[in-house]
């Protein structure tokens, strides 16, 4: 199979190219496009056939939900069997934009999208590409990120390339996503809504719109087991191995492991913040940013991830950032790119 990539600008969308994609849609096939998120690898999400092909690209587990993505609220009506109260206020609130919240799912939604769970995830995207190719394919689309499954998001086009070149016929290339980290996830299909994955809508900023809002144990606790099925899987994994380092000299701590593994003929990868960035010198290295500015590590995070791989690197040392607000929502991606392999300092 040839994949091709078609490039289009999010102020002046292609209707051409946006027709072209919903009509591999309609065949039944797969096309990666853009989200404010992460790139997608979407199917018809009523076509089952369609959506067990983006597990058999990816490599995905199967039962490993999909989420559907709409591209107008009313939609959501035909796709699930009730919608209670905290759920209509977190859509008044948070929606089109990176929030996917579980429902009870009506008989219309296959069970390989649920992976046979009587619940299903949906969102609505506020990516302009996203939501122009949504409505041109007239039914919900299946979508999971597009890439191989374990490795990082893809946030650019050309990540999306490295992972499914001759799997997949077409990819929209809508430039970087603007968050780089996946949505909140909310399950509320329960009495209580309850945060299973974070994402850019914090716990902090949803206990404002729902006070009785919790976080899933396992984020609480990593003895927990995830009650979300494609929690329990590895994820976010670069081909190097991770490992992290939190607390006010982390640099320096940093820097005195790189030398040791360097002296052990190993390639050692940074990933730090802007104002240690000089202390590596001659290492490969990459800044997160700011310290302060945990909305642009987040865009970024993925990206230094691949970069490092790119660069073949043995290993890769890594500042993190305290467990709060948005910095749960990227130690949560962090801790499993590194397989937990979290210091304190």
């Amino acid at each position: 199979m040839i994949t091709k990539i078609f490039s289009l600008d999010k102020d002046d969308i292609d209707e051409e190219i946006i027709s072209q994609a919903a009509n591999i849609i309609n065949e039944g096939e797969l096309v990666a496009f853009p989200t404010e998120t992460v790139y997608g690898l979407g199917a018809d999400g009523l076509n089952s056939n369609a959506c067990e092909k983006i597990f058999k690209a990816k490599g995905r587990p199967s039962d490993n939900p999909l989420i559907l993505h709409i591209s107008n609220k009313n939609l959501l009506y035909n796709l699930v069997d009730d919608i209670n109260e905290d759920a209509k206020k977190l859509i008044e609130s948070c929606w089109p934009g990176p929030l996917t919240l579980i429902m009870k799912k009506s008989d219309i939604v296959p069970d390989i999208v649920t992976a046979g769970l009587d619940t299903v995830a949906i969102r609505m995207p506020s990516d302009k590409i996203a939501s122009k190719f949504i409505e041109k394919s007239n039914t919900p689309i299946a979508a999971p990120s597009a890439n191989s499954s374990g490795k990082p998001s893809p946030t650019r086009a050309k990540d999306v390339y490295q992972d499914l070149n001759g799997k997949i016929p077409m990819i929209l290339d809508g430039g970087s996503c603007k968050f780089g980290i996946e949505s909140t996830v909310v399950d509320c299909s329960e009495e209580n809504p309850v945060i299973l994955r974070p994402g850019y809508y914090t716990y902090e900023d949803l206990k404002i719109i729902i006070p009785t809002i919790s976080l899933d144990d396992s984020l609480v606790s990593d003895d927990k087991i995830p009650k979300s099925p494609g929690q329990k899987y590895k994820h976010y994994s670069p081909n190097a191995l991770m490992k992290v380092y939190i607390g006010g000299n982390a640099a320096d701590v940093i820097l005195d492991q790189a030398d040791k593994l360097k002296n052990q003929g190993l390639k050692v990868g940074i990933l730090t913040f802007n104002d240690s960035i000089t202390k590596f010198g001659d290492y490969k290295s990459m800044s997160f940013g700011n310290r302060d500015n945990l909305s642009y590590m987040s865009h970024v995070l993925y990206t230094a991830l691949r970069e490092m791989d790119n660069n073949g690197v043995d290993i890769i040392l890594a500042e993190g950032v305290s467990d709060d607000n948005l910095g749960k929502s990227i130690m949560n991606r962090m801790k499993k790119s590194a397989s937990n392999n979290i210091f304190y300092i």
